[in-house]
């Protein structure tokens, strides 16, 4: 005689079965790093589409987290924004350090120390001009939104010298007229002088009518400015 399955053995059955199953982990993020997770996702979505491409929906897309989530850390999307663009900062503040690090002569003497410090102030152009063409979806975002950049530092747009990228600008112009090559009466103000024009050309060059230039004619390019604006300001 065969055994009989009651109804609710079955139901009784799947019930349990369903229980045991453990519900999907997420991957993308460790608990605790969700702040940092949304901030990487913002990351690489300015660096492929700018600051217009840093939505908040979509970096808790890609964390792997419901919107929600992401409440906890950034309140809305300028405030995600804004600690995309102090990272985009803190990246060129980088590469121009970078530059100095490779560029800079360290020979003593007086003639010496000018010579150091005109390549300390064309490093730290170079190395703005190499950001903004390597990095052109992060190069608009650290310039996205308003921010005055003499107000004390913030680490979170400071390269590893503690400097962001306008600091490391007044340093190269201070160890200029440090070495008597810019004149004192010259050095206020000298640093929007530089950057208009270093910034000028990085722009026509990602967004302007230089675009179509060839690699080799933007760098003789950077070069012949770099070379104005030392001339200039001495």
């Amino acid at each position: 005689m065969t055994r009989s399955t009651t109804p609710g053995t079955h139901a009784r059955s799947s019930t349990a079965s369903s229980r045991a199953e453990p519900p999907p982990a997420r991957t993308t993020y460790r608990h605790g790093d969700l702040r940092q997770a949304l901030l990487e996702a913002g990351i690489e979505l300015a660096r492929a589409g700018g600051p217009d491409a840093v939505v908040l929906r979509e970096a808790t897309r890609r964390a792997g987290v419901v919107p929600n989530a992401a409440y906890r850390h950034f309140a809305n999307r300028e405030d995600l924004l804004q600690a995309v663009r102090s990272a985009a900062l803190s990246s060129l503040a980088r590469a121009m350090e970078a530059g100095m690090d490779t560029a800079v002569p360290t020979a003593r003497g007086k003639r010496a120390a000018a010579e150091a410090a005109r390549a300390s102030l064309r490093a730290v152009g170079a190395g703005y001009l190499r950001f903004a063409l390597a990095e052109p979806g992060l190069f608009r975002t650290a310039f996205s939104v308003p921010g005055d950049p003499r107000v004390a530092a913030d680490p979170a747009k400071a390269g590893d010298s503690g400097l962001n990228p306008f600091q490391l600008l007044g340093a190269a112009l201070d160890r200029m007229a440090h070495a008597g090559v810019l004149p004192a009466d010259k050095r206020l103000g000298a640093e929007y002088l530089a950057w208009s024009a270093v910034h000028g050309l990085a722009l026509l060059v990602i967004d302007g009518p230089l675009r179509e230039v060839s690699a080799t004619q933007i760098r003789v390019l950077g070069q012949r400015l770099l070379d104005m604006v030392e001339q200039g300001l001495a």
